[in-house]
Protein backbone atom coordinates (compact mmCIF):
# COMPACT_ATOMS: atom_id res chain seq x y z
CA UNK A 1 0.00 0.00 0.00
CA UNK A 2 2.53 2.50 0.89
CA UNK A 3 4.25 1.52 -2.53
CA UNK A 4 0.94 2.52 -4.09
CA UNK A 5 0.73 5.79 -2.50
CA UNK A 6 4.36 6.47 -3.41
CA UNK A 7 3.48 5.33 -7.14
CA UNK A 8 0.33 7.83 -7.09
CA UNK A 9 2.42 10.59 -5.44
CA UNK A 10 4.92 10.30 -8.01
CA UNK A 11 2.82 10.43 -11.06
CA UNK A 12 0.91 12.92 -9.54
CA UNK A 13 4.56 15.54 -9.17
CA UNK A 14 5.17 14.40 -13.21
CA UNK A 15 1.87 14.94 -14.38
CA UNK A 16 1.28 18.55 -12.87
CA UNK A 17 5.25 19.81 -14.37
CA UNK A 18 4.43 18.34 -17.58
CA UNK A 19 1.04 20.40 -17.38
CA UNK A 20 2.84 23.45 -16.43
CA UNK A 21 5.06 23.12 -18.81
CA UNK A 22 3.15 22.36 -21.68
CA UNK A 23 1.21 25.42 -20.89
CA UNK A 24 4.02 27.65 -22.82
CA UNK A 25 2.54 25.58 -25.68
CA UNK A 26 -0.44 27.92 -25.41
CA UNK A 27 1.42 30.52 -26.66
CA UNK A 28 2.32 31.27 -30.30
CA UNK A 29 5.53 32.88 -30.76
CA UNK A 30 8.63 33.15 -29.71
CA UNK A 31 11.97 34.77 -29.99
CA UNK A 32 15.51 33.80 -28.52
CA UNK A 33 17.09 36.60 -26.17
CA UNK A 34 20.58 37.25 -26.14
CA UNK A 35 23.32 39.16 -24.33
CA UNK A 36 22.57 38.66 -20.62
CA UNK A 37 25.28 39.19 -18.58
CA UNK A 38 23.65 40.96 -15.30
CA UNK A 39 20.60 41.03 -13.33
CA UNK A 40 18.63 43.62 -15.30
CA UNK A 41 18.92 44.45 -18.93
CA UNK A 42 16.18 46.03 -21.01
CA UNK A 43 14.24 44.73 -24.35
CA UNK A 44 12.80 46.90 -27.17
CA UNK A 45 9.76 45.15 -28.51
CA UNK A 46 10.15 45.21 -32.48
CA UNK A 47 6.72 46.58 -34.39
CA UNK A 48 6.38 42.90 -36.10
CA UNK A 49 5.18 41.42 -32.39
CA UNK A 50 2.21 43.84 -31.99
CA UNK A 51 -0.02 42.21 -34.47
CA UNK A 52 0.37 39.10 -32.73
CA UNK A 53 -0.39 40.18 -29.28
CA UNK A 54 -3.48 41.56 -27.18
CA UNK A 55 -4.23 45.25 -26.96
CA UNK A 56 -3.13 45.22 -23.60
CA UNK A 57 0.23 43.13 -23.94
CA UNK A 58 -1.17 40.85 -21.38
CA UNK A 59 0.20 37.91 -23.29
CA UNK A 60 3.99 38.76 -23.02
CA UNK A 61 6.18 36.27 -21.00
CA UNK A 62 9.82 36.06 -20.51
CA UNK A 63 10.79 31.88 -19.71
CA UNK A 64 13.74 30.59 -19.54
CA UNK A 65 14.84 27.27 -19.21
CA UNK A 66 18.04 26.35 -15.92
CA UNK A 67 20.60 23.68 -16.58
CA UNK A 68 18.63 21.33 -14.97
CA UNK A 69 15.54 21.63 -16.99
CA UNK A 70 13.38 23.58 -14.39
CA UNK A 71 11.19 26.26 -15.83
CA UNK A 72 11.19 29.53 -15.02
CA UNK A 73 9.80 33.02 -15.22
CA UNK A 74 11.26 36.29 -15.50
CA UNK A 75 9.43 39.20 -14.01
CA UNK A 76 9.28 42.39 -16.86
CA UNK A 77 7.82 46.49 -16.17
CA UNK A 78 6.85 47.47 -19.10
CA UNK A 79 7.78 51.26 -19.88
CA UNK A 80 6.66 53.63 -22.31
CA UNK A 81 8.87 56.34 -23.62
CA UNK A 82 6.82 58.90 -23.12
CA UNK A 83 7.46 62.91 -23.14
CA UNK A 84 6.67 64.10 -19.72
CA UNK A 85 5.27 67.72 -18.79
CA UNK A 86 6.04 70.02 -15.19
CA UNK A 87 3.29 72.73 -14.99
CA UNK A 88 4.50 75.27 -12.18
CA UNK A 89 2.11 78.33 -11.80
CA UNK A 90 4.26 81.38 -10.55
CA UNK A 91 2.35 83.70 -8.64
CA UNK A 92 1.89 87.30 -9.86
CA UNK A 93 0.09 90.45 -9.30
CA UNK A 94 -2.25 92.57 -11.69
CA UNK A 95 -0.80 95.88 -11.68
CA UNK A 96 -2.86 97.77 -13.75
CA UNK A 97 -5.55 97.30 -17.07
CA UNK A 98 -5.58 100.64 -19.23
CA UNK A 99 -6.43 101.33 -23.21
CA UNK A 100 -5.62 103.77 -25.81
CA UNK A 101 -6.51 104.14 -29.38
CA UNK A 102 -4.24 100.60 -30.12
CA UNK A 103 -6.35 98.04 -27.62
CA UNK A 104 -6.59 97.63 -23.86
CA UNK A 105 -3.19 97.11 -21.85
CA UNK A 106 -2.82 94.32 -18.50
CA UNK A 107 0.25 94.39 -16.56
CA UNK A 108 1.79 91.95 -14.25
CA UNK A 109 4.24 91.89 -12.36
CA UNK A 110 6.70 88.36 -11.37
CA UNK A 111 8.05 88.89 -7.90
CA UNK A 112 10.03 85.87 -7.67
CA UNK A 113 12.86 85.58 -10.24
CA UNK A 114 12.04 82.49 -12.39
CA UNK A 115 11.44 82.35 -15.79
CA UNK A 116 8.38 81.84 -17.02
CA UNK A 117 6.74 80.42 -20.67
CA UNK A 118 3.34 80.75 -20.52
CA UNK A 119 0.23 82.96 -19.77
CA UNK A 120 -3.16 81.51 -20.08
CA UNK A 121 -5.78 83.77 -20.48
CA UNK A 122 -9.61 83.32 -20.14
CA UNK A 123 -12.60 86.07 -20.99
CA UNK A 124 -15.91 86.05 -20.37
CA UNK A 125 -16.60 86.96 -24.28
CA UNK A 126 -17.14 84.45 -26.57
CA UNK A 127 -17.10 84.27 -30.49
CA UNK A 128 -13.89 86.74 -30.78
CA UNK A 129 -10.85 87.18 -32.96
CA UNK A 130 -7.82 89.75 -31.13
CA UNK A 131 -4.45 90.10 -31.57
CA UNK A 132 -1.77 90.30 -28.74
CA UNK A 133 1.16 91.91 -28.37
CA UNK A 134 3.41 90.54 -25.34
CA UNK A 135 6.29 92.72 -23.94
CA UNK A 136 8.40 92.38 -20.67
CA UNK A 137 10.40 94.53 -18.83
CA UNK A 138 12.89 95.39 -15.75
CA UNK A 139 12.27 98.57 -14.82
CA UNK A 140 8.41 99.35 -16.86
CA UNK A 141 10.40 102.51 -18.64
CA UNK A 142 11.84 100.07 -21.09
CA UNK A 143 10.02 97.13 -22.78
CA UNK A 144 10.95 94.20 -24.86
CA UNK A 145 8.98 92.43 -27.72
CA UNK A 146 8.25 88.61 -26.87
CA UNK A 147 4.91 88.29 -28.45
CA UNK A 148 3.68 89.62 -31.61
CA UNK A 149 0.60 89.66 -34.05
CA UNK A 150 -0.29 86.31 -31.78
CA UNK A 151 -4.03 85.25 -32.35
CA UNK A 152 -6.39 83.97 -29.69
CA UNK A 153 -10.02 83.45 -30.45
CA UNK A 154 -13.28 81.69 -29.26
CA UNK A 155 -15.62 80.64 -31.43
CA UNK A 156 -19.20 78.92 -29.76
CA UNK A 157 -22.08 77.86 -32.19
CA UNK A 158 -24.47 75.05 -32.53
CA UNK A 159 -21.13 72.91 -33.90
CA UNK A 160 -18.15 74.46 -32.31
CA UNK A 161 -17.33 74.96 -28.88
CA UNK A 162 -13.31 76.21 -28.76
CA UNK A 163 -10.92 78.27 -27.33
CA UNK A 164 -7.64 79.73 -27.96
CA UNK A 165 -5.95 81.91 -25.19
CA UNK A 166 -2.72 80.19 -24.26
CA UNK A 167 0.21 82.35 -24.66
CA UNK A 168 3.19 80.29 -25.27
CA UNK A 169 6.87 81.17 -25.68
CA UNK A 170 10.42 80.77 -24.94
CA UNK A 171 11.34 80.91 -20.62
CA UNK A 172 11.30 85.04 -20.38
CA UNK A 173 12.56 86.47 -17.52
CA UNK A 174 10.90 89.68 -16.45
CA UNK A 175 9.79 91.29 -13.48
CA UNK A 176 7.07 93.20 -15.21
CA UNK A 177 4.73 91.66 -18.22
CA UNK A 178 2.41 93.59 -20.68
CA UNK A 179 0.05 92.58 -23.28
CA UNK A 180 -2.00 94.28 -25.04
CA UNK A 181 -4.91 93.36 -26.67
CA UNK A 182 -5.79 94.49 -29.95
CA UNK A 183 -9.69 95.42 -29.31
CA UNK A 184 -12.04 97.98 -29.66
CA UNK A 185 -14.11 96.72 -27.27
CA UNK A 186 -13.30 96.06 -23.44
CA UNK A 187 -11.94 92.21 -23.26
CA UNK A 188 -13.43 90.90 -19.97
CA UNK A 189 -10.60 88.87 -18.57
CA UNK A 190 -11.73 86.54 -16.15
CA UNK A 191 -8.97 84.27 -15.16
CA UNK A 192 -4.89 84.48 -15.63
CA UNK A 193 -2.71 81.69 -14.86
CA UNK A 194 1.05 82.17 -15.16
CA UNK A 195 3.16 78.91 -15.01
CA UNK A 196 6.53 77.69 -16.27
CA UNK A 197 6.38 74.47 -18.07
CA UNK A 198 9.25 71.63 -18.28
CA UNK A 199 9.01 69.12 -20.77
CA UNK A 200 11.20 66.01 -21.53
CA UNK A 201 10.39 64.87 -24.81
CA UNK A 202 9.44 61.72 -25.91
CA UNK A 203 10.83 58.64 -27.71
CA UNK A 204 8.85 58.10 -31.05
CA UNK A 205 9.06 55.69 -33.69
CA UNK A 206 7.31 57.07 -36.76
CA UNK A 207 5.17 54.53 -39.44
CA UNK A 208 4.74 55.11 -42.99
CA UNK A 209 1.09 55.33 -43.96
CA UNK A 210 0.16 52.46 -46.48
CA UNK A 211 -2.58 53.75 -47.90
CA UNK A 212 -4.02 57.33 -47.73
CA UNK A 213 -7.32 58.50 -49.06
CA UNK A 214 -10.36 60.86 -48.38
CA UNK A 215 -13.97 60.98 -49.77
CA UNK A 216 -16.31 63.59 -49.52
CA UNK A 217 -20.01 61.99 -47.86
CA UNK A 218 -22.90 64.32 -49.72
CA UNK A 219 -25.31 63.06 -47.20
CA UNK A 220 -23.34 64.79 -44.21
CA UNK A 221 -21.36 67.38 -45.52
CA UNK A 222 -18.25 65.29 -43.95
CA UNK A 223 -14.73 64.53 -45.25
CA UNK A 224 -13.75 61.00 -44.44
CA UNK A 225 -10.06 60.09 -44.67
CA UNK A 226 -8.95 56.82 -44.31
CA UNK A 227 -5.55 56.19 -43.19
CA UNK A 228 -4.11 52.63 -43.21
CA UNK A 229 -0.62 51.23 -41.85
CA UNK A 230 1.56 48.62 -43.19
CA UNK A 231 0.84 46.57 -40.16
CA UNK A 232 -0.75 46.98 -36.21
CA UNK A 233 1.81 48.63 -34.52
CA UNK A 234 0.81 51.03 -31.24
CA UNK A 235 0.32 54.57 -32.14
CA UNK A 236 -0.11 57.14 -29.75
CA UNK A 237 0.30 60.54 -31.94
CA UNK A 238 -1.18 61.60 -35.51
CA UNK A 239 -0.94 64.90 -37.03
CA UNK A 240 -3.50 66.10 -39.86
CA UNK A 241 -1.41 68.38 -42.51
CA UNK A 242 -3.92 70.27 -44.14
CA UNK A 243 -2.58 72.08 -47.03
CA UNK A 244 -5.34 75.34 -47.46
CA UNK A 245 -3.90 78.66 -46.43
CA UNK A 246 -7.38 80.33 -45.38
CA UNK A 247 -8.48 79.68 -41.71
CA UNK A 248 -10.79 77.02 -40.20
CA UNK A 249 -12.27 75.69 -37.53
CA UNK A 250 -13.80 72.22 -37.87
CA UNK A 251 -14.95 69.38 -35.79
CA UNK A 252 -12.89 66.30 -35.89
CA UNK A 253 -13.56 62.59 -34.97
CA UNK A 254 -10.95 60.08 -35.07
CA UNK A 255 -11.47 56.25 -35.09
CA UNK A 256 -9.89 53.21 -35.37
CA UNK A 257 -10.50 50.24 -36.98
CA UNK A 258 -11.76 47.48 -34.52
CA UNK A 259 -12.47 44.61 -36.62
CA UNK A 260 -14.56 43.66 -39.77
CA UNK A 261 -16.93 40.85 -40.59
CA UNK A 262 -17.56 39.33 -43.81
CA UNK A 263 -21.67 39.33 -45.09
CA UNK A 264 -23.75 38.40 -48.30
CA UNK A 265 -23.97 42.72 -48.65
CA UNK A 266 -20.15 42.65 -48.28
CA UNK A 267 -17.60 43.51 -45.89
CA UNK A 268 -18.75 45.61 -42.57
CA UNK A 269 -16.08 47.20 -40.52
CA UNK A 270 -16.57 47.87 -37.11
CA UNK A 271 -15.00 51.52 -35.79
CA UNK A 272 -14.71 52.71 -32.35
CA UNK A 273 -13.47 56.33 -31.67
CA UNK A 274 -10.07 56.79 -30.11
CA UNK A 275 -10.14 61.00 -30.37
CA UNK A 276 -12.49 64.15 -30.77
CA UNK A 277 -11.46 67.76 -31.04
CA UNK A 278 -11.21 70.34 -33.48
CA UNK A 279 -9.17 70.84 -36.71
CA UNK A 280 -7.94 74.55 -36.48
CA UNK A 281 -5.59 77.00 -38.80
CA UNK A 282 -3.79 77.97 -35.33
CA UNK A 283 -2.02 74.91 -34.52
CA UNK A 284 -0.37 71.73 -35.14
CA UNK A 285 -3.62 69.83 -35.93
CA UNK A 286 -1.58 67.34 -33.36
CA UNK A 287 -4.21 64.39 -31.60
CA UNK A 288 -2.83 62.09 -28.77
CA UNK A 289 -4.21 59.02 -29.05
CA UNK A 290 -2.95 57.14 -25.29
CA UNK A 291 -1.12 54.33 -26.92
CA UNK A 292 -3.52 51.83 -29.14
CA UNK A 293 -2.29 49.57 -31.13
CA UNK A 294 -4.14 49.53 -34.81
CA UNK A 295 -3.68 49.53 -38.38
CA UNK A 296 -6.25 51.50 -39.79
CA UNK A 297 -7.47 54.90 -39.04
CA UNK A 298 -10.50 56.74 -40.24
CA UNK A 299 -10.93 60.67 -39.53
CA UNK A 300 -14.04 62.49 -40.05
CA UNK A 301 -13.97 65.98 -40.43
CA UNK A 302 -17.25 67.87 -40.32
CA UNK A 303 -17.40 70.81 -42.66
CA UNK A 304 -21.22 71.69 -42.24
CA UNK A 305 -21.35 74.75 -45.37
CA UNK A 306 -17.48 75.45 -45.64
CA UNK A 307 -15.93 73.72 -48.60
CA UNK A 308 -13.92 70.49 -48.09
CA UNK A 309 -10.30 70.87 -46.47
CA UNK A 310 -7.59 69.48 -48.58
CA UNK A 311 -5.04 66.90 -46.30
CA UNK A 312 -2.15 66.62 -47.54
CA UNK A 313 -0.58 64.07 -45.45
CA UNK A 314 -0.90 62.27 -42.28
CA UNK A 315 1.75 62.15 -39.97
CA UNK A 316 1.84 58.45 -37.68
CA UNK A 317 4.22 58.11 -34.31
CA UNK A 318 4.15 56.07 -31.37
CA UNK A 319 6.09 55.14 -28.01
CA UNK A 320 8.84 52.89 -28.10
CA UNK A 321 7.75 50.32 -25.60
CA UNK A 322 10.20 48.39 -23.46
CA UNK A 323 10.49 45.37 -21.02
CA UNK A 324 12.74 46.24 -18.01
CA UNK A 325 13.34 42.38 -17.15
CA UNK A 326 15.55 41.28 -14.39
CA UNK A 327 17.42 37.57 -14.01
CA UNK A 328 17.79 35.89 -11.21
CA UNK A 329 19.20 32.67 -12.23
CA UNK A 330 21.08 31.47 -15.19
CA UNK A 331 18.97 30.04 -18.16
CA UNK A 332 18.28 30.01 -21.87
CA UNK A 333 15.73 32.87 -22.34
CA UNK A 334 13.22 33.81 -24.30
CA UNK A 335 10.38 36.03 -25.10
CA UNK A 336 7.05 34.48 -25.86
CA UNK A 337 3.55 35.64 -27.01
CA UNK A 338 0.47 35.58 -28.77
CA UNK A 339 -2.16 33.48 -26.38
CA UNK A 340 -5.85 33.63 -26.25
CA UNK A 341 -7.04 33.02 -22.51
CA UNK A 342 -4.68 34.99 -20.16
CA UNK A 343 -4.50 37.73 -17.64
CA UNK A 344 -1.48 40.78 -17.22
CA UNK A 345 0.89 39.29 -15.21
CA UNK A 346 1.77 41.02 -11.64
CA UNK A 347 5.02 41.26 -10.20
CA UNK A 348 6.52 42.47 -7.04
CA UNK A 349 9.14 44.43 -9.06
CA UNK A 350 6.13 47.11 -10.20
CA UNK A 351 5.92 48.28 -6.68
CA UNK A 352 9.20 48.93 -6.27
CA UNK A 353 9.97 50.75 -9.95
CA UNK A 354 12.16 53.48 -8.02
CA UNK A 355 14.92 51.03 -7.12
CA UNK A 356 15.22 49.55 -11.12
CA UNK A 357 18.96 51.06 -12.31
CA UNK A 358 18.47 53.86 -14.56
CA UNK A 359 20.76 52.60 -17.49
CA UNK A 360 20.89 49.05 -18.60
CA UNK A 361 21.72 47.50 -21.08
CA UNK A 362 19.44 46.46 -24.69
CA UNK A 363 19.18 42.52 -25.41
CA UNK A 364 19.12 41.18 -28.79
CA UNK A 365 15.75 39.21 -30.07
CA UNK A 366 16.09 35.92 -31.97
CA UNK A 367 14.04 35.46 -35.26
CA UNK A 368 10.83 34.90 -34.49
CA UNK A 369 9.54 31.27 -34.03
CA UNK A 370 6.47 29.58 -34.17
CA UNK A 371 5.65 27.23 -30.83
CA UNK A 372 3.43 24.01 -32.38
CA UNK A 373 1.55 21.94 -29.89
CA UNK A 374 3.67 18.40 -30.08
CA UNK A 375 6.51 17.83 -31.85
CA UNK A 376 8.17 21.72 -33.12
CA UNK A 377 7.83 22.63 -29.01
CA UNK A 378 9.60 19.86 -28.02
CA UNK A 379 6.97 18.71 -25.40
CA UNK A 380 4.55 15.94 -25.72
CA UNK A 381 1.50 16.49 -23.58
CA UNK A 382 0.59 13.04 -21.18
CA UNK A 383 -3.04 12.83 -22.92
CA UNK A 384 -4.15 13.91 -26.39
CA UNK A 385 -7.37 15.20 -24.84
CA UNK A 386 -7.47 17.49 -21.44
CA UNK A 387 -10.77 16.06 -20.38
CA UNK A 388 -8.23 12.74 -19.99
CA UNK A 389 -6.29 14.27 -18.02
CA UNK A 390 -8.85 15.37 -15.04
CA UNK A 391 -10.39 12.66 -15.09
CA UNK A 392 -7.50 10.33 -14.45
CA UNK A 393 -6.68 13.23 -11.58
CA UNK A 394 -10.22 12.74 -10.47
CA UNK A 395 -10.06 8.90 -10.03
CA UNK A 396 -6.19 9.30 -8.55
CA UNK A 397 -7.86 12.07 -5.87
CA UNK A 398 -10.24 9.56 -5.07
CA UNK A 399 -8.50 6.39 -4.73
CA UNK A 400 -6.34 8.26 -2.29
CA UNK A 401 -8.90 9.55 -0.28
CA UNK A 402 -10.48 5.98 -0.12
CA UNK A 403 -6.98 4.76 1.32
CA UNK A 404 -6.98 7.27 3.87
CA UNK A 405 -10.38 6.63 5.40
CA UNK A 406 -9.29 2.65 4.64
CA UNK A 407 -6.25 3.35 7.39
CA UNK A 408 -8.16 5.39 9.61
CA UNK A 409 -11.03 2.80 10.14
CA UNK A 410 -7.98 -0.14 10.68
CA UNK A 411 -6.37 2.57 13.26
Amino acid sequence: MLFLMRGIASFLFVTLSMTSLAQMTDYQFKRDLSGIENQWHKLVLPDEIFGKTKQNLSDIRIYGITPEEDTIEAPYLLRLTKEETHTKEISFNELNVSHNQKGYFFTFEIPSKEPINQIKLDFTQTNFEWQILLEGSQDMKEWFTILEDYRILSIRNDYVDFKYGNLTFPPSKYRYFRILVKSKEKPELSSVTISRNETKEGIFRDYEVHKLSAQEKEQSRDTEVEVELKHPVPVSHIRVVVTDTLDYYRPVTIQYLVDSLSTEQGWKYNYRTIATGTLNSLEENEFELGSKILQKLRIIISNRDNQPLNVGAVKVKGYIHELQTRFAREADYFLVYGKEQTIKPSYDIGFFAEKIPEYMTVLTLGEEQKIGRTEESGIKPLFESKTWLWAVMVVIILLLGWFSMKMMRKG
